[in-house]
């Protein structure tokens, strides 16, 4: 992900005007009305129309939450500024707006880095405002005093330390509007207390923002639209492997368009599911390192690849100079840096995919007018014969417990396709994104990039504020689940009723997976002794309801049906459900780490028989 490092603004491109992020949708301040900087604060916040902020007090941002407290814009407040960031992420991924999360200096900030890291990685809008010690003790080790912006210039799109009031309502203008526009972020706004306390004259930035260096490119070249329509119009084994990127350029009407008219096979990455529906005859499935065999194989064989918003990660590529080797690679991207950074593209694409997708579908159609739909018919036929020849699916335990992948997959069904499912990361991650079939997109939250363990709660916590009127399920494992439940206490005293699904297999699970498939079954520190006749602690029904939640429990699966259908009557408090399962399930298929894509195996030592020159 290309950074712009503080001072430096970002990188220059051809001028384009600046999008209605940073347009006020509620009426500024009076030009030159004196008020103090935490005012200013609060009132550009206002400004800029933010809604809610996820945050934490303390001494450095302490000036700012006087006047926060008779402002229109909610506040909750959070148990750890981890939990605030992760809470910005999920709002903002769930309702495609910029999330905020507030925190004090020093340690406050610091507990943002991973939050911060984790929507840099992913591609979320998010702003973080900090506090920072007095302009004058700035370098000086005063008290809880951290260099936040030096810390996380690698992990943010922008940064901004702000030491004069005056330049308050500027700098939040500015940091919404880069974190919405083009690739979209996280901006860090670090604010002196001194300027907070200071006393300024408030004026509000004009409306079109014209910032130095910084103007996304949206609209794609015509001469480079007009190729890949050439190409897709005369592949015989086309696929669209379809990246978070279209998800956040709110493109899942143009991709379907596309879809419809190109006749090609679809692959959606982690960071995609919803973004063409599951029931849509040409989407294969998701690929990579634990996709489906026909997502896999369909890449490995395909002549082209069209790639939109995706980046070409290690876990979709499995080892680069194998992959896909007999195709030529168009790839459509909002951001210039990831055009042939892991693989060469033929035909790059730089915009907005909005733009790209629609402009393509007009091209593709015009070509198609002229020279006719290519004969796909013997694709279809070898990617329809691996699906019947290998589902996804799953074998009966053999110690008797649940099989998680048919917990979350009644769960899928039951909640339904207009639930908002946030997952943590590990083995349920997987699951969760295998065994639910995503129709809509936003409504598949995961942490894709960093892989973070602890985000399923709080993001679901942020996307249930975004979307009060969805219900919300966190799915999540009981190793990630122990690193940021507290902010159920959060979510029951906020009026937040998210539901949450510990898939307990009393391990770390995807450790202890690769510790029996590479480690010879050699479990070095991955019991969480969290059930499974052992140890019991915590005890997450107990856990539940001292936060003032409702625990359940199912270890039978002739119960997880009436669990589920109870857990979804709740509504008015949050609900923890503890599904007991196997520790000896795995995530199949898979590709192991630094492998071929060839190489994928179906389940433990079998591996499907595809020739991907045929």
């Amino acid at each position: 992900m290309a950074h712009v490092p503080h001072p430096t603004p970002p990188r220059s491109q051809p001028a384009k005007p600046a999008l209605a992020a940073a347009t006020p949708s509620a009426a500024p301040a009076v030009v030159g009305e004196v008020m103090t900087g935490a005012a200013s604060v609060v009132r550009s916040l206002e400004s800029v129309g933010a809604d809610v902020i996820f945050g934490i007090p303390g001494g450095a941002i302490l000036p700012v939450y006087d006047p926060l407290f008779d402002s229109s814009i909610r506040h909750v407040l959070v148990r750890h500024e981890q939990g605030a960031g992760h809470a910005a992420a999920g709002y903002a991924a769930a309702t495609g707006r910029v999330g905020v999360c507030m925190a004090t200096s020093g340690p406050g900030a610091t507990n943002l880095v991973t939050p911060i890291a984790d929507a840099h990685m992913d591609s979320v809008p998010m702003v973080a405002i900090t506090g920072q010690v007095g302009a004058s003790m700035i370098g000086t080790d005063a008290f809880q005093e951290a260099d936040i912006v030096g810390i996380t210039m690698p992990i943010t799109k922008h940064s901004f330390l702000v030491t004069d009031p005056s330049e308050i309502p500027a700098r939040i203008a500015e940091a919404f509007h880069i974190a919405s526009t083009g690739r979209p972020g996280p901006v860090l706004v670090d604010i002196a207390k001194s300027a907070m306390q200071a006393e300024t004259s408030f004026s509000w930035p004009p409306a079109e923002l014209d910032i130095p260096g910084y103007h996304p490119i949206t609209k794609p070249h015509i001469k480079q639209i007009k190729e890949a329509a050439r190409l897709l119009a005369t592949a015989r084994r086309p696929v669209l492997y379809v990246g978070g990127g279209v998800i956040r350029a709110n493109a899942s009407a143009e991709l379907i368009e596309l879809t419809n008219l190109s006749g090609a096979a679809v692959v959606t990455t982690l960071m995609a599911r919803g973004a063409l529906p599951d029931s849509h005859p040409q989407n294969v499935g998701m690929p990579g390192m634990h996709g489906t065999v026909p997502a896999v194989a369909a890449l490995q064989k395909a002549d082209l690849v069209v790639a939109l918003g995706a980046r070409f990660d290690d876990r979709v590529t499995g080892r680069l100079d194998s992959f896909a080797p007999g195709a030529t690679i168009v790839h459509a991207d909002i951001d210039p840096a990831e055009i042939s950074k892991n693989r060469f593209a033929d035909v790059p694409i730089v915009g907005d995919l909005k733009d790209v997708l629609a402009d393509l579908t007009v091209e593709l159609a015009q070509e198609q007018t002229q020279h006719g739909k290519p004969d796909l018919e013997g694709w279809w036929h070898t990617i329809d014969e691996l699906r019947t020849t290998y589902p996804l699916g799953w074998s009966p335990t053999e110690d008797g417990l649940l099989a998680p992948q048919y917990v979350i997959s009644r769960l899928g069904e039951i909640s339904g396709p207009e639930t908002i499912f946030a997952a943590g990361v590990g083995q349920h991650q997987m699951w969760a994104a295998q065994f639910i079939r995503y129709e809509h997109p936003r409504t598949w939250l995961n942490s894709g990039g960093l892989g973070t363990m602890g985000y399923a709660v709080p993001a679901a916590m942020g996307a249930k504020v975004g979307a009060p009127d969805k219900t919300v399920w966190a799915v999540d494992g009981d190793g990630c689940f122990q690193m940021t439940n507290q902010e159920l206490a959060t979510c029951a005293l906020d009026d937040i009723p998210i539901k949450v699904a510990i898939i307990n297999n009393s391990s770390l699970g995807m450790v202890r997976q690769w510790q029996t498939l590479f480690y010879d079954q050699r479990y070095s520190n991955t019991d969480l002794n969290t059930g499974h006749e052992t140890a019991r602690i915590p005890d997450f029904v107990k856990l539940a309801e001292a936060y003032g939640c409702v625990g359940l429990r199912c270890d039978n699966a002739k119960d997880v049906d009436a669990t589920i259908r109870k857990a979804q009557e709740i509504d008015d408090r949050p609900v923890v459900v503890d599904f007991v399962v196997s520790r000896d399930a795995m995530v199949w298929p898979m590709v192991p780490s630094g492998v071929s894509n060839d190489d994928i195996q179906y389940a433990q030592g079998i591996g499907p028989a595809f020739d991907r020159d045929e």
